[in-house]
Parts: C-alpha cells; sequence; structure tokens
C-alpha cells in the first residue's frame, strides 16, 4: 500500500535527508520525487540518489527565483546533469511574478532555454508558476506539442486554470495548500475538475505544512502525505485508496517509471 511523493524539497537546510526518508517510509511513503531549484543542487541530487536508488528520482533545473544566478555554461551542466541516472524531468522551472527575485525577462529566457533542453532530451517538465499564469501559458502554448508532458507543481489556482492545464496535457499537482480553510478555498472548488488521471499528490516539503494536521510541526515531510490525500479525499468523496492508488500510477506514468 505505497505512496509516492512526487515532490519534495529534500536538499533543503532544513532537513536531514536520511531522517526524512526513514519517517517516509515509516508512513509508507516509499517513493520520493527530489526537486532541484539551482544549479548547485543538481551533484547533490544525483549522489542522494545513488544512495537510495529504490526510493527516490529527482528534477535538474533552475527555478524562476534563481533565473540570475544562471550563467552560459549551466546549460551545458544541466544537459548533462539530465541525462544521469535517477533524473526524471527538468524543472523546477517556471515563472514567478509575484517575488520577483529575478527580472522577469530573465525568467522568461532561462525558463524557454529549460524547454527547449526538456524537447531535446524527450523529458517531462516540472513547472512552477506564481501570478505570472497567462504569460506562462502563451510560452506553453508553444512548446507543450513538442514535449514529453510535464505538471503544474504545486497548482493552488481555479477551475478555468485547471481547464488550460488539462488541454495542453498536464498533470496536476496537489498538495497540502488544499488543507488550508482560508487560502484553499478556490483550490478545493477547482481539484473537483481535474480527472483522476491527471491528479498527482505531493507534498512540496518542507514548505506547506497541512493544517488540519496535529501536532504542529516545524517542518512538513512526505510522511503527512497520507493525511493530505484524506483530507482531499474527504472534498472529493473518495476513498483514500483510490487516491493513493491513482497518484501513484500517474506519477510513474509522467515519469516513465516503472
Amino acid at each position: 500500500m505505497a505512496w509516492f511523493d512526487a515532490g519534495v524539497n529534500l536538499l533543503d537546510s532544513r532537513f536531514d535527508a536520511d531522517d526524512v526518508i526513514n519517517n517516509a517510509k515509516d508512513a509508507g511513503v516509499t517513493k520520493l520525487l527530489v526537486i532541484t531549484t539551482h544549479p548547485n543542487e543538481w551533484e547533490r541530487a544525483s549522489a542522494l540518489y545513488q544512495q537510495y536508488p529504490e526510493h527516490l528520482c529527482y528534477t535538474i533545473g533552475v527555478h524562476p527565483h534563481n533565473a540570475k544566478d544562471v550563467e552560459p555554461h549551466h546549460y551545458d551542466l544541466l544537459k548533462r546533469a539530465a541525462q544521469q541516472p535517477g533524473c526524471v524531468a527538468i524543472g523546477e522551472c517556471g515563472l514567478d511574478f509575484n517575488r520577483d527575485f529575478s527580472p522577469r525577462d530573465t525568467q522568461v529566457s532561462v525558463f524557454e532555454t529549460q524547454l527547449t533542453i526538456a524537447q531535446e532530451l524527450g523529458l517531462p517538465v516540472y513547472l512552477h508558476e506564481r501570478d505570472a499564469f497567462e504569460q506562462q501559458m502563451a510560452i506553453l502554448r508553444r512548446f507543450m506539442p513538442v514535449l514529453a508532458g510535464g505538471i503544474a507543481h504545486c497548482f493552488t489556482g481555479n477551475e478555468r486554470q485547471v481547464q488550460d492545464y488539462l488541454e495542453l496535457g498536464l498533470y496536476i499537482g496537489i498538495t497540502g495548500w488544499v488543507c488550508d480553510d482560508k487560502r484553499g478555498v478556490e483550490l478545493r472548488e477547482a481539484v473537483k475538475h481535474i480527472p483522476l488521471n491527471r491528479l498527482v499528490l505531493e507534498t512540496d516539503a518542507p514548505y506547506l505544512f497541512p493544517k488540519t494536521l496535529r501536532p504542529r510541526k516545524r517542518n512538513n515531510e512526505p510522511a503527512f502525505l497520507p493525511h493530505i490525500a484524506n483530507q482531499l479525499g474527504e472534498y472529493l468523496q473518495l476513498e483514500t485508496d483510490i487516491l493513493r492508488n491513482c497518484s501513484y500510477a500517474n506519477t510513474c506514468e509522467l515519469f516513465s517509471l516503472q
């Protein structure tokens, strides 16, 4: 009765990776997708995968917050890193116009280059978007027909955005945001329109601790994924086992895993 957490920031300094992985296994979360967001994480992700090849896979990419740090030679490094064992997607990549930690034109350039690399390598994309939906959709509409799929990671949007992503053939990642009574209202309505064959569960740990879980912990962890699924099941009036099985199968299909 295994779970697959399709999004964990396991390289975050707040984590002891060994402890997090062991806690996850104890909770039945036997597979984790490790997200990378910066060139300085790529080698570490590969090394961690080599320690836990049965339990981990990972992405290779640059988060829009870090687009300003990208230098030309990083793209060759990205291509090589993305072809190593255990890498299943390009990302976390996209646009974030909420905080503008990187100039918007730089974000767009780095995003489009990563999409081009994903096309060259035949890998799906692991997508981030915040306050840039229309701009990101315009780019994705150009690229998705030639890409090997992708996922809207940590989706927090509305029904219309769900439909737009589905039209592009994307999977949609749902996190503990759905457990937030205040911020998750729109999302709880939107998830009703996600087909079960496009739904993927993830924690985005250590972020987004599910607010309905007690006792409150300092950090979110993959071990809490079953709680998120329980809450989502209540909103959708579905058995948790159905969500677990569908999400696991969808994640494996998206990332071409057995």
